[in-house]
């Protein structure tokens, strides 16, 4: 062998070499790389071919109800459809039937009843790289006639499918206490939001093979995840109550021109809410209103008994009451004196009645509601103890209660609280209350001392499909921390015969009903802004119980910025819980000690006469009829020359006047000073020149008293002075 020859062989084996070696590191690349999707990204890999020769589709599940403590539906869940769209598969279509993005929008517009701008929207929408979604949702919520409608349409990749509706069948009724859903049907606000789990349930699947045109194959099986439906939440809640409450919150609303209004009504022995109302509200059905803004719309749907906090007034004289007989810090016989004012320290306190109610006991301090009197009973009491018992009532923490955005409310710490501190927290100024924090402590006072977690579930249920009933899961338990004794039995019972006589002789007896033990307290109170009190912006507060020796009902009344000219709450609020109990005692059949005759006189409002005297008989008539009054007419002549009561008296409406008619416009000229006693000044006035009397009183205000007493007979032109205070109850 010559050296070329060699020289060939040494390079060709080279060049095998190579090549083998080559040949050899890609077959191990290959070999790895098979290696690694097989073992590595079988999973991965698996998963996405699954994806793409199944169809699977999610199956929401029938959200719970809501109802009332006697199985009433306040909440339902209706059964409607849902269109969605799988793009790949309505794009494919598309080419097939040889239609365009405008020709599917005007099939869908007519079918859905909906706008085609909206639905070309949907078509054109990408993902924010550019490239097209590959699925979308048209419409929630449908109907089953539009449903079938797009089924018709028989067009791949419009895919109609199961959905639920929430439904409110009765409108605004306990809207803030049930709250309403979003779009998607989970809870936003209140019981929907707050026990959205136990309502919501767990949604199914149905997950099937299909071919590359996205059909299901008729032989294959599909694999089906029954939904789990939700559960029922019974609620504490009376419809009935609620209907009461309702009823008086409107009323009340419309009567005092105010901002707003909360009543509530609870079991002061378990906790139980009964009936919860804030006025304005809104229809859950339809919460989204177009001209609002989305910040209009929160303070909307707030519920203001829970979530709103503010300075209570004179009502926190029953905690301050309490906290001086468990301390043993007063003796009823203990003598309190009220000038009007009194001075701590650099700054004059006013008594709501500027002329003073002179020397009182402890138990007129709380029936005449007296701010210097509780200024005094607070120095007696101590910051520290005071803060105690406030603490110990629940103030400046949450209650506990199942709604949610609780507001805590402001307690003032003891080491910052100044003696002109203790004095305005004892009369309800300074510190901070919610509603339903307030009347959880109240309750406390008409149950025996108890303080026990407010709460509006009374149950959580679900149907057995197998037993064929209704399964309760779990019941709201009152017993461990949701229930602690805080006072002594026997203290409140003393406290709750004082507030009896709050309602029968106080500032609370426009809530008087004959023949019931009610005990309760009025507080008005000015309401703080920004650079301290605003004028002419007050909170009118009354909360009551009964019976009062045995209470199976509390209430509690708030009239938020009522008509300046009238804001008193004996005067306002008073008379709505007087109308409220009444028909809470006839549903409840709590019997009376009265005649039924002398309790629905007891219903009854009282009228200041008119005067009518100078009036032609229809002209008489016709006045005597707009204020609710019955009349006795004799026959001798044109015009009234006199009238029996006298106008001025106060008398209850239905009630008869006696009228004597002449020929001449002459009357007699004497009129009865009429009780303005609680009105405001401009009130007073308007009552007085009616009659033809004169009011003389030096600023303006609400009436405490005045130098003729009522029912006296005077001429007309009779000048009455007035005294006034500026803050009162």
């Amino acid at each position: 062998m010559n050296k070329k020859e060699y020289r060939d062989k040494v390079i060709i084996r080279k060049r095998m070499m190579i090549i083998f070696g080559f040949l050899f590191i890609t077959f191990l690349l290959l070999l790895g790389r098979m290696t690694y999707v097989m073992a590595y990204e079988s999973a991965k890999l698996k998963a996405i071919a699954i994806d793409q020769w199944t169809s699977e589709v999610k199956i929401e599940a029938k959200r719970g109800r809501i109802l009332d403590r006697g199985g009433h539906e306040l909440a339902v869940s209706a059964n409607v459809y849902r269109i969605d769209l799988d793009m790949n598969t309505l794009r494919d279509t598309m080419k097939e039937k040889n239609l365009s993005k405008e020709d599917v929008a005007n099939r869908l517009s007519s079918a859905l009843s909906m706008d085609k701008n909206k639905i070309t929207k949907v078509l054109n929408k990408t993902l924010p790289g550019g490239l097209p979604l590959g699925s979308a949702t048209l419409k929630r919520r449908v109907e089953k006639t539009e449903a079938d409608n797009v089924r018709s349409l028989n067009l791949r990749g419009i895919l109609v499918s199961a959905d639920t509706k929430r439904y409110y069948p009765n409108n605004n009724f306990l809207s803030h206490v049930m709250g309403h859903t979003n779009s998607d049907g989970n809870g936003l606000t209140g019981v929907e939001l707050y026990y959205n789990k136990e309502l919501s349930g767990m949604p199914g699947m149905r997950i099937a093979e299909t071919d590359k045109k996205s059909k299901e194959f008729t032989n294959t099986i599909s694999e089906y995840t029954k939904p789990i439906d939700g559960e029922d939440v019974v609620l504490t809640i009376d419809e009935t109550i609620q209907h009461f409450c309702e009823k008086a919150a409107d009323q009340a609303l419309s009567d005092n021109k105010a901002k707003a209004v909360t009543i509530m009504a609870m079991n002061p022995k378990n906790g139980e809410i009964l009936a919860m109302v804030n006025k304005p509200d809104y229809n859950p059905n339809s919460p989204w209103i177009k001209d609002k803004s989305y910040d209009e719309l929160q303070k909307l749907w707030r519920n203001r008994a829970v979530n709103d906090a503010f300075e209570p007034g004179s009502i926190f004289k029953v905690i301050t009451a309490t906290a001086a007989l468990e301390e043993g810090a007063v003796k009823e016989s203990d003598k309190f004196s009220c000038s009007g004012s009194i001075t701590i320290g650099k700054k004059v306190i006013h008594c709501w009645k500027r002329g003073g109610h002179g020397e009182q006991v402890f138990t007129d301090i709380l029936k005449n509601s007296c701010n210097v009197g509780f200024a005094q009973l607070g120095k007696m009491i101590g910051k520290e103890n005071l803060n105690k018992y406030i603490k110990k009532f629940g103030f400046g923490q949450k209650t506990g209660i199942d709604l949610p955005g609780e507001a805590k409310g402001i307690v003032k710490k003891t080491n910052s609280i100044s003696d002109i501190d203790l004095a305005t927290i004892s009369f309800g100024q300074a510190n901070t209350v919610s509603g339903v924090q307030y009347l959880t402590a109240f309750n406390a006072v008409a149950n025996g001392g108890t303080l026990i977690t407010p709460h509006v579930m009374k149950e959580i249920s679900h149907y057995d499909e197998k037993s064929s009933s209704e399964i309760v899961d779990k019941k709201f338990d009152i017993s461990g921390s949701n229930s602690r004794k805080i006072v002594d039995s026997d203290k409140v019972a003393q406290l709750r015969g004082y507030l009896e006589k709050v309602v029968a002789e106080g500032g609370g007896k426009k809530a008087f009903i004959d023949g019931y033990h009610i005990a309760g307290k009025t507080g008005t109170a000015q309401k703080a802004g920004a650079g301290g009190y605003q004028q002419g912006k007050y909170i009118a507060s009354f909360a009551g119980m009964a019976p009062a020796s045995d209470p199976k009902i509390t209430l509690f009344v708030s009239i938020d910025e009522p008509d300046p000219s009238n804001y008193y709450a004996g005067q306002i609020s008073a008379p709505v819980a007087k109308q409220v109990f009444n028909d809470i005692f006839n549903y409840l059949a709590i019997n009376s000690d009265a005649s039924s005759e002398d309790i629905k006189k007891s219903m009854l409002k009282d009228v200041i006469v008119p005067d009518v005297r100078g009036m032609k008989k229809a002209d008489a008539e016709k006045v005597l009829k707009e204020h609710n009054l019955t009349y006795e007419l004799d026959s001798n002549g044109d015009y009234i020359i006199d009238m029996n009561p006298k106008p001025g008296y106060t008398v209850k409406e239905e009630s008869k006047i006696v009228l004597y008619t002449g020929n001449t416009q002459n009357y007699n000229k004497v009129v009865s000073v009429p009780d303005v006693k609680g009105l405001s000044s401009e009130k007073a006035v308007a009552v007085f020149n009616g009659l033809g009397l004169k009011a003389d009183f030096n600023d303006e205000g609400i009436v405490s008293d005045q130098s003729i007493e009522p029912g006296n007979e005077v001429q007309k032109g009779t000048v009455v002075k007035l005294d006034t205070d500026i803050l009162g109850d």
